[in-house]
């Protein structure tokens, strides 16, 4: 009897617990507010440079606001997402405009859209090397591009092993 409710606590305990995350994302929430600071700042420097006609620095400036709004949609992902798997579900009223994925983004799906958006931004930003190939070196180039295939790999090792753990039991 004692121990039933000493379990009973510690699972409650342990289950209330998830609130401790709530500032994690309110976190994400400023982060992402200061990339849009971020992309404010590129977007006036890209003003003049696209003004100048400048193709190539047009496209790389181009790339860096995709870029950046890549990251941000990705923290949009992951703030809803971890939210409602870890936190609380987010009643929206029935909104028209809630995303049709909210609340259907399991820690899977989660795990392989982060890959995914990691591989985009890291071919946005070898996009933008081979853009301004007169100013990078061939061994930065290299690296560049080894780190991308490495991304590239990883995303379908995990592909490989979600695909796999979708077809044991328990799953």
């Amino acid at each position: 009897m004692f121990l039933k409710k000493v379990e009973q606590f510690l699972e409650s305990f342990m289950f209330k617990s998830r609130w401790l995350l709530a500032p994690f994302y309110i976190g994400l929430v400023a982060a992402n507010a200061l990339l849009l600071v971020k992309f404010v700042k590129e977007f006036i420097k890209l003003i003049p440079v696209v003004i100048s006609g400048e193709g190539g620095q047009v496209m790389a400036g181009i790339l860096s606001l995709i870029d950046i709004v890549l990251v941000a949609n990705l923290m949009i992902i992951i703030i809803f997402a971890g939210y409602e798997n870890f936190v609380s579900k987010i009643d929206t009223k029935g909104h028209v405009d809630r995303p049709d994925w909210m609340g259907k983004v399991g820690f899977s799906d989660l795990k392989m859209k982060v890959i995914g958006s990691i591989v985009a931004i890291s071919a946005i930003e070898l996009l933008k090397s081979f853009v301004s190939l007169e100013s990078i070196s061939n061994e930065h180039l290299a690296w560049k591009v080894g780190i991308h295939l490495t991304f590239v790999l990883s995303g379908i090792g995990f592909a490989v092993m979600d695909r796999l753990g979708a077809g044991t039991k328990g799953h």
